[in-house]
């Protein structure tokens, strides 16, 4: 006999300063096992599993991310009462936003979605340690004007064969950026960020292992003067072989929203 199934999306929020990303490792702690761990207690004997939407690194924090929820045999009684029971439970540095229900032809990887990264950066002096969790600070004077140019390089349909950490024979190079931009931050602010502070924000339907923060190590080296506009828009040509090394502190990148196709 076949045994019912039931599917809930739940939105999260996380800081991932202390964590090792999202996906369970043995012996370490990461968002999944934490969230498997109090789901492990806040349901008892019911049998469950979950699916994330995005695999994030160390130290990648997260102002809303998804996961699906799965439950075998019984559905969850009251998904209000079960939220007020899953955030008492859950370490005070994840957060769950919103849980509702979804039918079986929902697919948190497969179905269409959006999601928004930022990586908050400062350069020059050096940041308030309390700023140290959500953003990186690199010493040197950087060309921020340039780099603004650059991150316009990256919008639209490239190959980031480049901009990729071992891509296997079957992995999909070639992405679309709606959106790459760097402005000064006026959205994420404390009073122990410094003076002055930029955000690169990135949009797109999914990226590559460490794109975006080969993407911004590449825009570092830019503002450095170590690489130049031209070299940067080469190194988007399917048949140029100019591997970015320098990946950005994972510390600054932040996953802001994943938003879900109805």
């Amino acid at each position: 006999m076949k045994q019912q199934r039931y599917y809930y999306l739940v939105k999260i929020q996380y800081l991932g300063y202390r964590l090792h990303g999202w996906q369970r490792q043995p012996g370490l702690k990461t968002v999944e096992g934490l969230v498997k761990k109090t789901l492990k207690f806040v349901l008892g004997d019911l049998r469950f599993k979950i699916l994330g939407s995005s695999r994030t690194d160390a130290m990648v924090s997260a102002h809303e991310s998804a996961f699906e929820l799965f439950t075998d045999h019984e559905p969850l009684e009251n998904l209000a009462d079960f939220l007020v029971l899953f955030n008492k439970n859950l370490p005070p540095d994840i957060r769950a936003l919103s849980i509702k229900e979804v039918d079986a032809g929902f697919n948190i990887i497969q179905h269409p979605k959006k999601k928004e990264y930022l990586y908050l950066f400062s350069f020059g002096r050096k940041s308030h340690p309390f700023a140290a969790p959500l953003m990186a600070t690199f010493p040197e004077k950087l060309e921020v004007d340039l780099m603004m140019q650059g991150a316009k390089l990256f919008e639209g349909k490239h190959s980031f064969h480049n901009y990729c950490t071992k891509p296997t024979p079957h992995t999909v190079l070639q992405r679309e950026i709606v959106l790459c931009e760097i402005v000064p931050n006026k959205e994420i602010t404390a009073s122990f960020f410094p003076d002055k502070s930029f955000l690169l924000r990135v949009t797109g339907s999914g990226f590559l292992r460490n794109q975006i923060r080969l993407m911004m190590g590449c825009l570092v080296q830019l503002g450095r003067g170590e690489y130049t506009i031209e070299e940067v828009q080469k190194s988007l040509d399917p048949d140029v072989k100019m591997p970015m090394t320098y990946i950005a502190p994972g510390s600054g990148l932040i996953l802001n929203k994943v938003e879900f196709d109805q």
